[in-house]
């Protein structure tokens, strides 16, 4: 984690005001509950309603990356980022989408730790991305052998996202939610 405590704090239900309840109302009906990231945002209810369309895309079958490959980049972003609340957040629904808790320590290792040829490409893929905002020819070329161009382009899409996201958690402060701990590779640096 960047930062301790919050640079800006999660709002309580009582703190809500009208505009920053409805923005919150789609995260209450998800699954998840109204997380910190959520929380955070409704301080700025028009962008929280914006960025929950977009992410509510990202994290959808409209998605063409099956979920456990989703998930592989977003935990890779969120690594490179050195967002801890990310990371842990993804790392539960990564286990949900298929992953093993050997591929998650992986991801973090980088694309020469053990993985399938379609697996190595996503993450380099993602390593570009997060260097120089650009994935070259043959990692290009080498994703279109297991990925259709609509796949090709989700994967930039959700790298960028989560990219945006660990922005947002890192500089807002955002705190791990209750009864979750943080990964030992993310700890204060």
């Amino acid at each position: 984690m960047r930062l301790t405590k919050p640079r800006i704090a999660p709002l309580s239900d009582a703190e809500l005001s009208p505009e920053q309840a409805e923005a919150l109302a789609p995260v209450r009906a998800g699954t998840l509950g109204v997380l910190n990231i959520f929380r955070t945002l409704a301080h700025a209810p028009k962008a929280l309603m914006r960025f929950n369309d977009w992410g509510a895309y990202v994290l959808s079958r409209r998605n063409d990356l099956p979920a456990r490959e989703r998930e592989i980049v977003i935990l890779r972003t969120g690594f490179l980022c050195r967002s801890g609340y990310e990371f842990v957040q993804h790392t539960r629904i990564g286990l949900d989408c298929g992953l093993t808790e050997d591929e998650i320590a992986r991801i973090k290792q980088g694309a020469d730790a053990g993985w399938s040829a379609a697996d190595a490409a996503l993450i380099r893929a993602t390593d570009e991305l997060h260097a120089d905002q650009f994935i070259t020819d043959a990692t290009w070329a080498e994703l279109g052998r297991h990925f259709t161009d609509k796949q090709r382009m989700d994967v930039v899409f959700t790298a960028a996202q989560y990219t945006q996201v660990s922005m947002i958690l890192n500089t807002f402060g955002v705190q791990l939610d209750e009864g979750q701990t943080l990964d030992p590779d993310l700890k204060a640096f």
